[in-house]
């Protein structure tokens, strides 16, 4: 009788018996973004792990997701101090050339022009608060808003400090709509241009001298300590780590920068995020209202800048191709090839990879300094 007990008693603590409908559902989720990283290759480095820790976030009984669990601890040392997207920041600084910036500083504005998708979703996010029974909070709005962006990182930093709830169904938007971009974009480019801009030949950029690439990230630094300092987190990491990287001084900082440093925090971000995974958190109404808004902040933000192109080169005595301004999003460096291959369809001649990478790694800082706007207007 003591033998049945105890087999009853170890039954009932067996995943069978513990498991409910949603955290089955979100294994599949979890399995879902895993076959994406591997077989689609979407975003891998980010899907894979997120998936693999939304697996791990719904076993049952085990409580992976508690203060003392596996991905809890990850997740308080990592997200809810903001210290993993601030170290990816440098990384994503030290693997970044702003020379094409410098070159030609007027596509900074194409950069903040793509910045309308974000704030132009923070409206939707409310209408559909105030129309469609959503209840999105004004944090929660401005958390969700913040993945037209397309810079996952920032987008983790600004969910985790006003809306950690949400923070799953975020960066699992984010980095879909990111890998997405050569599906998303080419689209929009060519409902707003017409065949004669899309074959506009772009000159050759100056070269920019290492003083000027020194200077750069400290001016932009200051500038963001007198204007947004409370842009300075992000803006801070992202300039340290281009600094490093042109110094010339610090060559095996910046070398750990871009590959051990931003490769091992990527790893427990990834675990981290999955750690949202959890049917409690995702399965609601609210995750398709956050998927719909991340499409569609996406999308403002590749128009705006596309459309700003088109206003630009009526008034410039440089020929801007409008295609440049679809790079604006900061989702570096892939809606700058994207852009590039559009034009290369086009025009065989029209190699304009360096020209869109100026808004592309604008677009970097723009969607930081939006995160701080918003984090001074809301929290």
């Amino acid at each position: 009788m003591n033998i049945y007990a105890s087999l009853g008693d170890l039954l009932r603590t067996t995943g069978i018996c513990n498991a409910s409908i949603g955290q089955v559902i979100m294994m599949l989720v979890g399995l879902l973004l895993i076959w994406l990283a591997i077989k689609k290759e979407f975003e891998p480095l980010l899907l894979l792990p997120i998936g693999f820790g939304g697996i791990l976030a719904n076993i049952p009984v085990a409580d992976m997701t508690a203060s003392t669990g596996f991905l809890g601890i990850i997740y308080k040392i990592g997200i809810t101090s903001g210290l993993f997207p601030l170290i990816i920041f440098i990384g994503v600084g030290a693997m970044t050339d702003f020379g094409p910036l410098i070159a030609n500083p007027r596509t900074a504005l194409l950069g903040g022009a793509a910045q309308f998708g974000i704030f132009g979703t923070l409206v939707g996010a409310l209408l559909l608060s105030e129309y469609a029974g959503f209840g999105f909070t004004m944090k929660e709005a401005a958390s969700i808003a913040i993945i037209g962006g397309a810079d996952g990182p920032t987008a983790i930093f600004l969910s985790s400090t006003l809306a950690p709830h949400l923070l799953g169904a975020i960066a699992v938007a984010a980095y879909s709509y990111m890998a997405l971009v050569p599906i998303i974009q080419p689209p929009i480019m060519r409902l707003l241009t017409t065949e004669k801009e899309r074959c506009i030949e772009m000159h050759q950029l100056r070269e920019v001298s290492q003083n000027e690439k020194i200077v750069f990230p400290l001016a932009v630094l200051f500038l963001c300590i007198l204007l947004i300092p409370t842009a300075t987190p992000l803006i801070g990491a992202l300039m340290f780590g281009n600094l490093l990287r042109e110094s010339g001084v610090t060559g095996r900082f910046s070398k750990t920068a871009q590959n051990e440093l931003i490769n091992i925090v990527t790893i427990f971000l990834g675990l981290a995020v999955g750690s949202k995974l959890s049917a409690a958190e995702f399965l609601r109404p609210q995750t398709l209202g956050i998927l719909f808004l991340g499409l569609l902040a996406f999308s403002l933000g590749t128009g705006a800048g596309v459309v700003l192109a088109k206003v630009m080169n009526r008034f410039s005595l440089v020929p801007i191709n409008p295609l440049i301004g679809a790079a604006g999003v900061s989702a570096v460096p892939m809606a700058a090839r994207v852009v590039n291959k559009v034009g290369l369809e086009y025009n065989s001649n029209n190699y304009l990879l360096m020209h869109a990478m100026g808004p592309n790694v604008a677009g970097v800082i723009g969607s930081a300094v939006a995160a701080g706007v918003l984090l001074a207007v809301v929290k």
